[in-house]
């Protein structure tokens, strides 16, 4: 395995996964969507128009196994979105593609990687808690939409928030 930056060379191939990561991220939400590679194209394309470092995880295909896309506010990186393809999962290539993330942090001056996770993404927050990640930094709360049905309940503390 082999971790890269990717450029636009690499559209193809990282707009099929991010449309894969999107798809997923929503059943987390309880919404069924379908795959839109045509939007993901665009989303490529503005994080590289906006100098978000876009990671690569590749073979010696070159065939792309998963990607991380870090957004840089000064010194502050936040993880966008990581996404592994499913076959490939639990090979430690999101560790990998996580080690450079961090890389990138130490490089900026900052110390640590910030995440915004859904609540119930229980594979990711798995996984971050194996890294070393713990503090829950904020939590966003909000009305419900008009046509919003919550239907999970999570636990915070003392509190219990509809999600």
């Amino acid at each position: 395995m082999n971790i890269k930056m990717a450029t636009k060379k690499d559209l193809d191939q990282v707009a099929a996964l991010i449309a894969q990561f999107r798809l997923e991220h929503k059943l987390i939400k309880g919404i069924k969507s379908t795959l839109n590679v045509n939007q993901a194209k665009i989303e490529f394309i503005e994080y590289l128009e906006s100098d978000f470092p876009i990671y690569l995880a590749t073979d010696d295909e070159e065939r792309v196994l998963g990607y991380i896309v870090c957004r840089v506010d000064d010194d502050v990186v936040w993880v966008e979105s990581i996404f592994i393809i499913e076959a490939e999962r639990r090979n430690g290539i999101a560790l990998s593609l996580y080690q450079k993330a961090e890389e990138l942090v130490t490089d900026l001056g900052g110390d640590t990687l910030y995440n915004w996770v859904l609540p119930n993404n229980d594979k990711i927050i798995n996984f971050l808690s194996k890294q070393g990640y713990d503090v829950l930094n904020m939590i966003e709360i909000r009305k419900p939409h008009k046509s919003e049905t919550l239907s999970n309940r999570i636990h915070v503390g003392d509190h219990q928030y509809l999600y």
